[in-house]
């Protein structure tokens, strides 16, 4: 899991402003926008699927181990991000 980290707190549409931006962004990488929940992404590498889940300002990753680590690169050329460990709970799951 990630910690996205912006300097945008304190305004009223900070979060469409960062959904726009991180939706544009993950768009252009190749993401699919979920038809279901509108913060899941996925994408297909190699026939490799990697998921990618917005909570707020994390960032949640599943895949194969290079390309989770390919993808954390690919984002951190335009977001400041931080490691937060392995997931052990999601949501009180």
């Amino acid at each position: 899991m990630y910690r996205l980290r912006r300097a945008s707190y304190g305004l009223k549409q900070v979060a469409h402003t960062w959904y726009t931006q991180i939706d544009n962004y993950l768009s252009g990488l190749g993401f699919t926008k979920s038809e279901v929940d509108v913060n899941l992404y996925h994408i297909v590498v190699d026939g490799k699927f990697l998921i990618l889940v917005l909570y707020f300002k994390d960032l949640i990753l599943t895949s194969d181990d290079q390309l989770i680590h390919s993808c954390k690169e690919e984002i951190a050329t335009e977001f400041v991000m931080k490691y937060m460990g392995l997931m052990h709970y999601f949501l009180g799951l």
